[in-house]
């Protein structure tokens, strides 16, 4: 039997994509929380490049970097297929993930923003999420994946599980029914789905966190105004 390991953190969005995608997968493995103020010798050995969570080790070898994590854990056991069939659906899957990724500094920006600049924000990132709303998430799509979840419900399920604490936390609404329906329906499918649900941080301490970051966020000298 293989060994797999997981090191992770319950408040990274990133480590969340890796749990998803073995749990939905049924693969047994052990977890391990990671201090990320006092970083374990495992992870620093693990990871020296880039010394961050999450690392899946598998039989004693590192995998970094969560979507190449995702994408390994797919050609590995390939059961219950996270990734589409046909190539040009996978290429396409790849497309849209590194499209969102590359825009992820918008809403990071937007939860970091104060005054007029949070406006502003808050538009650029409305940007994205149309984009996902008119060119990828089809109306008679349950999931991203289809009819199941897949690699890109997978990368993008931070936004389902935590961009609604994100608003609550910053007060202005990016995404619900009236702005982006389907995403917004997206969002509730994804959040709801058995393993999603039963394998996400609690809401109460993600937005505790997310408070905490804020707080810390618009105090610092470094905060994005207008």
């Amino acid at each position: 039997m293989s060994e797999v390991r997981l090191l992770g953190s319950w408040r990274s969005g990133y480590c969340h994509r890796i749990t998803w995608a073995l749990k939905l997968k049924g693969i047994k493995y052990e977890y391990c929380e990671e201090d990320l103020d006092n970083k374990s010798d495992d992870l620093l050995g693990y990871n020296p490049i880039f010394k961050r969570v999450p690392v899946l080790i598998h039989n004693g070898r590192p995998i970094i970097e969560s979507v190449n994590i995702v994408e390994y854990i797919d050609e590995i056991w390939p059961h219950s297929p996270l990734f589409p069939i046909d190539p040009y659906d996978r290429a396409m899957a790849r497309f849209w993930v590194k499209f969102v990724e590359d825009q992820s500094q918008v809403f990071y920006k937007y939860f970091r923003a104060i005054d007029e600049e949070l406006e502003k924000q808050a538009k650029e990132a409305k940007q994205v999420l149309k984009t996902l709303e008119d060119q990828v998430l089809l109306e008679d799509m349950k999931f991203f994946g289809g009819e199941e979840i897949g690699y890109i419900d997978i990368s993008l399920g931070w936004i389902a599980f935590g961009l609604n604490l994100m608003q609550e936390v910053v007060g202005i609404e990016i995404l619900n029914s009236d702005t982006f329906p389907r995403l917004h329906a997206w969002s509730n499918k994804f959040n709801e789905h058995p393993v999603i649900k039963d394998n996400s941080p609690d809401q109460n301490m993600m937005l505790a966190y997310f408070k905490e970051l804020r707080a810390r966020f618009i105090n610092a000298p470094t905060a994005i105004s207008s």
